[in-house]
């Protein structure tokens, strides 16, 4: 996987979904899950996928055909009401230092056969409302 887009300024907990990945692809294959189930891909994540996704080097778990691009969405104040897809690192990089906290999500995305799954989310965002925190906690002192 191209891991250069990855976070890189999240403040606290990466929390990384593997392990429900793993599950998902196993009840899959056990039958307890169909194709439908899981390769359901809104539209406009497919369309994100296909203009802005970035090849993570893994050919899809369901048909193997395709490879899967991860698409990232941060979500926060003054940002679209649908989020936004940072298309570089350095936009990413710009978005996780704003000042007001944001929400930041990969998905992995099969263009071929939709599959998608959220891979990781982590906070970023907030540098104002933690210097001033800090400031008062110097003055309370």
């Amino acid at each position: 996987m191209n891991k250069s887009f990855r976070t890189s300024t999240a403040d606290g907990a990466v929390v990384e979904f593997g392990l429900v990945r793993h599950a998902l692809l196993a009840k899959l294959a056990a039958g307890l899950l169909r194709h439908e189930d899981i390769c359901d891909a809104h539209p406009e994540l497919l369309r994100a996928a296909k203009n802005i996704g970035r090849t993570t080097g893994e050919t899809c778990p369901v048909c193997h055909d395709e490879q899967l691009v991860e698409v990232t969405y941060v979500f926060g104040a003054r940002l679209p009401s649908g989020g936004t897809c940072p298309t570089s690192r350095a936009e990413l990089l710009k978005l996780e230092r704003r000042e007001e906290p944001v929400q930041c999500y990969a998905v992995e995305v099969c263009v071929g056969c939709n599959f998608h799954h959220l891979v990781r989310k982590w906070s970023a965002g907030g540098r104002r409302a933690r210097r001033v925190i800090a400031q008062q906690k110097k003055v309370g002192e």
